[in-house]
């Protein structure tokens, strides 16, 4: 299958990925534009207190839903399971706060059919991105760091949840840590697996809300924590 087979007839075998909690706010016209593409959706109400599963289902997505809130590592490989099960060829993961934009998922799908990789990584740096506060830059910079040292893996960008992977990557993966760390514990799981990953450029756009819900300074911290546990139990 070429790229511009993709283009023209593929979208029904792409499964999008989102995990929510307490996105009713934004959520719609996400899912909404998703759709309008043609794409497969799957939300994942990770134990909202709102109406995020309502307003999911009534956009048009498949929604999966999480009695109690596990966490976004949780939610995502709930939602990967899923979608594997419904026969997907490609996965890919978006988030729910309205920083990614549907227009650069093709580059993603594309990326891995045009340069036989298992996993697309979304990075802001080789693209885009609007409205980047700086103490966020030094906060990613420090994860591109952490990872490098770490797994080996040499990306400009680490914690940036715009993914796409082939059903052979997406069957690789096992997220066991439920909070933030869970993309750092994804790309180690990349680098054990043997497949090809590419870096694709995509745009992030941060807004008062997505900025509002992202990481602070102890969201950090604690991911470190979490993940330096993770190694001592192995």
């Amino acid at each position: 299958m070429t790229s511009k087979d993709h283009k023209k007839s593929n979208t029904q075998s792409i499964w999008i990925v989102i995990a929510a909690f307490n996105e009713a706010a934004v959520l719609s016209p996400i899912v909404t534009d998703l759709m309008r593409r043609s794409y497969r959706v799957v939300v994942i109400d990770d134990g909202s207190h709102d109406a995020t599963g309502q307003i999911a289902f009534s956009a048009g997505a498949t929604v999966v839903t999480h009695t109690v809130n596990l966490g976004q590592g949780a939610a995502l490989q709930t939602g990967i399971k899923f979608a594997l099960q419904q026969g997907a060829d490609y996965v890919v993961t978006f988030d729910a706060d309205g920083q990614h934009r549907p227009s650069d998922i093709p580059r993603l799908i594309d990326a891995l059919i045009d340069r036989d990789a298992a996993y697309a990584l979304g990075s802001r740096f080789l693209g885009s991105s609007r409205g980047m506060p700086l103490g966020r830059w030094f906060l990613l910079q420090a994860a591109v760091w952490f990872t490098r040292v770490t797994t080996g893996l040499r990306l400009s960008d680490t914690h940036n949840g715009l993914r796409a992977m082939t059903r052979e990557g997406a069957s690789r993966l096992s997220l066991r840590q439920n909070r933030m760390a869970h993309a750092s514990e994804l790309l180690e799981q990349i680098a054990a697996s043997g497949l090809r990953h590419v870096e694709v450029p995509v745009t992030i756009d941060y807004t008062q809300y997505s900025l509002a819900k992202g990481q602070r300074l102890s969201d950090s911290l604690a991911i470190l924590f979490d993940l330096s546990a993770q190694k001592l139990h192995r």
